[in-house]
């Protein structure tokens, strides 16, 4: 069963989601990079990741070089896209042409934008610059290959700033995923707290949460505790599936590859095709704040 795509005016609307944890280590990076790879290989779907953090691991996950392409996420948020003249050299061949920063990757149907250290020195590029927190969401906007997609994924830096509010105003859903952790639960108050100002401020009132997705499982009390919170919590957001430590996954990283490639049968790769299943199949509808 796939979700129907959105038109508006003859046009096809990808959904944009963004996965977010304003702590670090809640495998937010590996839950985007294993839902891309998912939706492209085993759903035929057409998919752009975009690395919204400036560590560039996004990249790193799907065995792309971050430093090799001439164009990255920072020109998303510069008021002008680079140009062919302005580059220190021809394009490589991964690297496609429009308005969007994007490549290829390995996996046919999923294409990047990727990051490096540059982003980092993007939200003071163009300092006094009006909405500049704006500027993803009007690049995306306003790029013509973005009707080519079925999802825009983008990862979220593991910190709030500019580059965080930037992701959350160019996305209608966020995935939130929360480590079994004492100190997570924080964490995802603060990310709620986020939210809401996100909305009132800036209006964007279709931001929702479209799953909590618990990460980091492991067969002790306190982590029992922790899901049972954040099922009394998020109980229409709560992903079904659980997703504990498995060491498959890191490997398939480490040598760029998704997991569904590397180790498919593992109970990482089952775990994660699940998580990706349920995100497809959820709607708007299905949502809660």
């Amino acid at each position: 069963m796939w979700v129907e795509r959105r038109f508006v005016g003859g046009d096809a609307i990808p959904r944009r989601i963004a996965f977010i944890n304003e702590k670090g280590g809640s495998g937010k990076t590996t839950l985007t990079a294993s839902t891309a790879a998912f939706w492209a290989l085993r759903r035929g779907r057409r998919v752009l990741a975009i690395d919204l953090d400036p560590q560039g691991q996004l990249g790193k996950a799907l065995g792309v070089d971050v430093r090799t392409p001439q164009r990255s996420a920072v020109d998303l948020l510069l008021d002008q896209v680079l140009d062919d003249a302005a580059l220190d050299g021809p394009p490589s061949p991964e690297e496609l042409p429009g308005d969007l920063p994007r490549l290829r990757t390995r996996i046919p149907g999923l294409d990047l934008v990727v990051a490096n250290k540059a982003l980092g020195l993007a939200p003071g590029l163009e300092g006094g610059a009006a909405d500049p927190t704006g500027r993803l969401r009007a690049s995306l906007d306003r790029a013509r290959e973005l009707s080519d997609y079925d999802f825009v994924l983008v990862d979220a830096p593991p910190s709030f700033g500019p580059l965080t509010l930037n992701a959350l105003r160019a996305v209608e859903e966020v995935v939130i995923p929360v480590p079994l952790t004492y100190l997570a639960l924080d964490g995802c108050a603060e990310l709620e707290r986020t939210l809401a100002t996100v909305r009132s401020r800036y209006g964007h009132r279709e931001l929702r949460i479209a799953m909590v997705i618990p990460t980091f499982y492991r067969r002790t009390r306190l982590a029992h505790e922790i899901l049972e919170r954040l099922q009394d919590r998020f109980p229409k957001q709560i992903a079904h599936t659980v997703l504990g430590l498995h060491v498959k996954i890191d490997e398939a990283q480490s040598r760029g590859l998704s997991i569904f490639e590397y180790a498919p049968k593992d109970r990482g790769a089952v775990a994660l095709a699940a998580l990706a299943e349920e995100l497809e199949l959820r709607t708007a509808e299905g949502m809660g704040a």
